[in-house]
């Protein structure tokens, strides 16, 4: 718990956040710090106001306000919105061009774009569709699935080959997840685009689902492989703040 001194609505943000994951009273004050009867005290004020009920057997549960507030606030929700301060702060430690792209069935969709600080613009827009087993930001978020989804995606789609180095075979495509889960970003290495480079990481939304990929771009002799590895933990600490944007939970699917 925060050391700082507390106010009533530190207290109460306390508990109504712990009343997300507990029923008793007893767990709710461990988990936030605070006395029992001081818990207990802010649980029945939550209560009257519809943002927790008792359920009857001395704990409580989230109550219907806070159902009614929160698709209010989904309805007024812009991901790109809560994102831009962040792409924007990658672009300007790098230079290269930005994209934000949302899961979207079997593909990935350009939702923002930061064009880099280059004579030339990279051949993407927003709204395009790209595949996933193509892209680096598209394998940053089959890396995030379950090996079933991910096969089930390949069956779909068949793998299509875009350039000689993209992956083909379900096979090679697992060892590659594989790495990619391990380090936490991913690197198109002309898989998609010849001459064309691009590392990217994983986006979660509030239930810890993969849903979008963060990515930089530039060309092959403007960024090496061993740059773009470097780099690679920088576009994923930024796609783990694009998700805390989001609501993510504080643990995040591994890789």
């Amino acid at each position: 718990m925060d050391p700082r001194p507390s106010t009533a609505i530190d207290k109460a943000l306390w508990v109504l956040e712990a009343l997300a994951e507990h029923e008793s009273v007893t767990k709710i004050a461990t988990a936030t710090g605070l006395p029992k009867s001081t818990t207990h005290r802010i649980l029945q004020s939550l209560a009257e106001h519809g943002f927790a009920r008792p359920d009857g057997a001395g704990g409580y549960l989230p109550g219907p306000k806070i159902l009614t507030l929160a698709g209010r606030m989904l309805a007024r929700f812009d991901p790109v919105r809560q994102a831009s301060p962040v792409l924007q702060r990658l672009h300007d430690q790098t230079g290269y061009t930005v994209h934000l792209a949302v899961l979207n069935g079997d593909e990935a969709v350009y939702a923002a774009k930061l064009e880099g600080r280059k004579p030339y613009q990279m051949p993407s827009r927003v709204g395009m569709s790209l595949w996933l087993h193509t892209s680096a930001i598209g394998k940053a978020m089959l890396a995030a699935m379950s090996d079933e989804e991910v096969a089930g995606i390949a069956t779909r789609t068949g793998l299509t080959r875009r350039t000689p180095a993209t992956i083909t075979t379900q096979a090679a495509l697992r060892r590659h997840l594989a790495r990619i889960r391990e380090c936490g970003f991913a690197i198109d290495d002309e898989e998609n685009e010849a001459g064309i480079r691009c590392v990217a990481a994983a986006v979660f939304d509030h239930l810890g689902h993969v849903v979008a990929g963060v990515s930089i771009s530039t060309l092959t002799h403007e960024l090496s492989l061993a740059d773009a590895q470097e780099l690679g933990p920088l576009v994923a600490a930024t796609a783990h703040e694009v998700s805390r944007a989001l609501g993510a939970p504080m643990e995040l699917p591994a890789g």
